[in-house]
């Protein structure tokens, strides 16, 4: 059997590895985009829970993919400030969006309309260059890499093969396995529910992380719900994983009851407005971003805890990052998989992402930790940090990206 033959071959058709392919359209590059998924999962994704942080720069460069103006203004929900809460102290770290020169921190936006997004963008790409070939319902079974060429199998035994291949799949990526590259993968013995609800006080577009004692409590503030007008957020429980399969098992009545109490009633009645979905908690950090014609983006690069919201901003970092370097090889009439390229790459994506990486494993130990020193410990860090300006106009930094 012939092998197909491309310039790029990208594994994975979540929305990086779309973004990725839309900025390498139109440049006289050919692509193919491989995913295990069928093509209507892809196309029409449905709601998954997961409610997306997006940073000032990663709204930026959705506009420069072409996403950003087809998601409808009412699914765009402003972030304007953040509060940090320890414990059952009233007081709360609280970052404004004055801080950050910008009227809003940031927006959330739901995962599924991301996608949805990505994928509509590439497909009027496609229909006005004809360089991109998305191979739906397929599953890669064997990578190998090369001096001059890579190449992918896939399980039915077609051979695709490339001058790159990128991983983009997700953060326990088997491409990445394939190629021999191992990761620190730490499993912090938790699991996250997400959901949808309503409720009765305000959120004044107000994010919430609450290190309680024995849990972690999110709150995303969403636009009001369509149909009711009710104020609405995407609440973040991470617990033990036996006790949030407990919980997300819960009737809705008894299920809302629940999660008000642990809310210590703050945003008064609250409601389930949505399905659950429970996603365990485990990071991921490759020891290396690149191989012989090959490179690692979005989760398969930096699989982050979402306790700082970085996890997709860091995605599209990524594909500037690496599609910077392979359109610029592009245009240069460089190989685009030549080792130089994707070193630049995995230079400039490692100085952008494994401080805050770090920084997180350090958030999540510390304000995960219930015993009496870490309790003190936190409390102290937290009020040492209300004080502090130019440490909080840092994390505002961080939060518009």
């Amino acid at each position: 059997m012939e092998a197909m033959e491309a310039d790029i071959i990208i594994v994975g058709a979540g929305p990086v590895g779309l973004c990725l392919a839309r900025s390498l359209s139109g440049a006289g590059l050919q692509v193919v985009v491989v995913e295990q998924q069928c093509l209507a999962d892809i196309s029409e994704p449905q709601f998954d829970g997961r409610e997306i942080a997006l940073t000032q720069k990663s709204v930026r460069l959705m506009r420069q993919f072409g996403l950003w103006d087809l998601i409808e203004p009412e699914a765009r929900s402003p972030l304007c400030s953040a509060k940090v809460f320890n414990g059952p102290s009233p007081g709360a770290l609280e970052i404004g969006h004055e801080l950050s020169g910008h009227t809003e921190l940031g927006w959330l936006v739901s995962n599924h309309v991301i996608r949805k997004a990505a994928y509509d963008s590439l497909q009027g790409s496609i229909e006005a260059h004809h360089d991109v070939t998305l191979l739906a319902a397929q599953k890669v079974s064997g990578v190998s890499s090369g001096d001059g060429w890579a190449s992918v199998t896939l399980e039915g035994g077609a051979t695709l093969r490339a001058r790159l291949i990128v991983a983009a799949d997700n953060r326990f990526s088997s491409t990445r396995k394939m190629m021999g590259i191992a990761a620190d993968m730490h499993d912090f013995g938790k699991a996250m529910l997400v959901c949808r609800m309503t409720h009765e006080e305000p959120h004044r577009h107000t994010a919430w992380e609450w290190f309680g004692y024995g849990q972690t409590l999110a709150l995303l503030p969403l636009n009001a719900d369509r149909s009711t007008n009710a104020h609405q957020s995407s609440v973040v429980l991470t617990l033990p994983v036996g006790e949030v399969h407990d919980v997300a098992a819960l009737e809705p009545d008894e299920f809302s009851r629940n999660i008000e109490r642990r809310f210590a009633r703050r945003l008064g009645a609250m409601k389930l407005a949505s399905t659950r979905h429970v996603y365990p908690l485990v990071s991921v950090y490759p020891e290396r971003f690149v191989g012989k014609r090959f490179a690692v983006v979005g989760d398969a690069a930096v699989g982050m805890h979402p306790v700082t919201a970085h996890g997709f901003n860091f995605g599209l970092v990524g594909v500037e990052t690496l599609g910077g370097a392979i359109l610029a090889a592009q245009r240069s009439g460089f190989d685009p998989g030549a080792e130089s390229v994707l070193r630049r790459y995995e230079e400039q994506h490692r100085r952008a992402t494994r401080p805050l990486f770090l920084a997180t494993r350090f958030i999540t130990e510390i304000y995960t930790n219930s015993t009496a020193p870490a309790r003190l410990a936190r409390d102290i860090m937290l009020r040492a940090a209300s004080h502090l300006i130019p440490f909080r106009r840092a994390i505002a930094a961080s939060l518009t990206g």
